[in-house]
């Protein structure tokens, strides 16, 4: 009996037992389906994340009030021994060497109207220098006018949500909305961008720095970004930050800091071990599938009885009795891993269509591991019925009940 012989029987077999092969093909396509779905999914929420904290910018350092510690809380919430200010800002401006800018950020939530129509808004107040460190585009008009950062004017940059609610087609640019009791003149409109970093850019608008404390009666900053040249050194760039803010905090570590590369490692390594607990999952729905296929064949081999005891007297040894029933195992297990990357990847795109914003994707290490595993389930839980199957007797197998 040749290799080809052995393959047309083992189909043959598997055809005239449709149901039965069905049951054992349901185990294993489950199994890998689960494993392509959801290392996808674990893959669009990691690509999703590191592409929204890609835009802090690999040259940017985020400084927020309040030092992170084991038992505290999240940087930013909760009261701060020493608010950031804008003093603070020109202090970093005046000693730090290596950077291209220091962007004070403050921000509060108001209505701003044009005629009769509303909209509530998160203000964002800045400067100039803002759009080109966030990587942000103008769709027409202007930024931010370049100017001291203590001194504000009533201009305004809207997003594109906010033009197209308020102004309704019309030209935005030169007209004149209201925020907070204040008259402010439209300036620029922000080309749609979506999320970053959690925030709708669309529905923001963009002020002085200045105007935004004075609108929300305020002192101090949300944020400082210290924007710094390709060339210069990140960790002596952050010691300098913390060295010039402890000298005027009272020479208190009052402040944390967040750069891009530490953010992601950081999240990296959450998502990787994500990815490696749920193809962890579906690879035990593999293993349950395996023990489904030894079951059925141990069925199988006590029916086929008959079968084995002919092909035995017409001459089939031990090895080809082996190589039928394991050839059986390891089609039903490679057809179902083969399914499963199909069903998972339909799925994938179903998920895609719903959700666009998430790129998920099953990685490849995850597909050449599951199709892997899947063509070595069958054969490896078809040990036992195929090594039953080659011990039966031929005189035995043939006589009948």
């Amino acid at each position: 009996m040749l290799g080809s012989d052995v393959l047309q029987f083992s189909a043959t077999a598997l055809l005239q037992h449709r149901r039965r092969t069905l049951l054992s093909l349901t185990g294993v396509v489950i199994g890998v389906t689960a494993v392509i779905f959801l290392t996808g999914l674990a893959e669009g929420a990691r690509r999703y994340v590191f592409d929204q904290f890609s835009s802090l910018g690999s040259n940017i350092i985020i400084v927020i009030p309040g030092k992170t510690e084991t038992s505290g809380a999240m940087p930013g919430v909760g009261s701060a021994p020493n608010d950031l200010t804008l003093n603070d800002t020109l202090a970093l401006q005046r000693e730090l060497t290596g950077v291209r800018t220091v962007i004070p950020v403050a921000a509060g939530n108001d209505t701003i109207s044009f005629g009769e129509r509303r909209r509530q808004v998160v203000v964002l107040g800045t400067t100039h220098e803002f759009l080109k460190a966030r990587d942000l585009t103008l769709a027409h008009g202007s930024f931010l006018p370049k100017a001291a950062m203590d001194r504000g004017s009533q201009v305004i940059v809207i997003g594109d949500t906010v033009s197209r609610e308020l102004f309704l087609g019309q030209d935005p640019v030169g007209q004149v909305l209201r925020m907070g009791g204040r008259r402010m003149r439209v300036i620029g409109v922000m080309a749609k961008e979506g999320e970053r970093m959690g925030q709708d850019i669309d529905d923001m608008v963009f002020a002085p720095v200045s105007t935004v404390m004075q609108l929300f009666n305020r002192s101090t900053l949300f944020r400082i970004m210290v924007e710094q040249h390709a060339y210069t050194d990140q960790e002596y760039t952050k010691a300098r930050i913390i060295s010039v803010l402890r000298e005027r905090h009272g020479d208190e570590e009052d402040v944390t800091l967040i750069t891009q590369d530490a953010v992601l490692d950081s999240l990296g390594g959450i998502l990787r071990a994500l990815s490696l607990g749920l193809a962890g999952i579906g690879a035990i729905s593999i293993a349950v599938a395996g023990i489904g296929i030894m079951n059925v064949m141990l069925v199988s081999v006590s029916e086929r009885r008959a079968e084995v005891g002919l092909l035995k007297a017409m001459g089939a040894t031990r090895r080809q009795i082996l190589a039928i029933f394991l050839a059986e195992a390891a089609m039903l297990s490679t057809a179902g891993g083969v399914i499963g990357l199909g069903f998972g990847w339909l799925l994938l795109q179903i998920l895609r269509i719903i959700y666009p914003v998430l790129p998920a994707a099953t990685p490849l290490w995850a597909v050449v591991s599951v199709i892997a595993l899947a063509v070595c389930t069958g054969p490896l839980f078809g040990v036992i019925p195929a090594w039953r199957a080659s011990r039966l007797d031929p005189v035995l197998a043939l006589q009948r009940k």
